[in-house]
């Protein structure tokens, strides 16, 4: 995989604050919903939720998704984005979770007012094994992608 093609994922990832997590219900019937997430440098996502919200209770059941971070535009020479499909796992204190809320309270300035919400919500993490980068700007349906090792490598 190309380094920079990395780098740009990550560059643009860190740009946007939301994404569009698609998951699957035990019935195979589809759901999408927005989040705010925070992205590490081996281009996993977090993002925290009710562990009874729908996409939660979903991911339960079937642990993979897909998601989509894209820039807002209204002109088609500017959609850049990124599509990811992985794995799923609720972050536990054991494995750092308090660290990463740390990082993503920081991120979207959630002040004490958000600390019992925060206490009440699971953290999870989408490990991607499938990275997709489209960027209209460099030209009509210009995209690379890639997939991605468990280790983030």
């Amino acid at each position: 995989m190309d380094v920079t093609h990395r780098e740009q994922v990550a560059a643009f990832l860190k740009s946007q604050s939301t994404l569009s997590l698609a998951t699957t219900a035990a019935d195979g019937t589809p759901h999408a919903a927005p989040l705010f997430y925070f992205a590490d440098e081996q281009l996993r996502l977090y993002w925290l939720s009710s562990a009874s919200s729908r996409h939660s209770r979903n991911l339960r059941h079937r642990p993979e998704a897909a998601v989509s971070m894209y820039a807002p535009t209204d002109d088609w020479k500017q959609i850049r984005g990124v599509q990811m499909r992985g794995s799923v796992v609720v972050v536990s204190a054991r494995s750092g979770r308090g660290e990463i809320v740390a990082a993503y309270c920081d991120r979207f300035q959630l002040g004490a007012s958000f600390q019992t919400a925060i206490a009440r919500s699971r953290l999870y993490r989408l490990q991607p094994q499938w990275v997709r980068y489209l960027d209209n700007s460099k030209r009509f349906g210009y995209k690379f992608e890639f997939r991605v090792k468990a280790s983030g490598e």
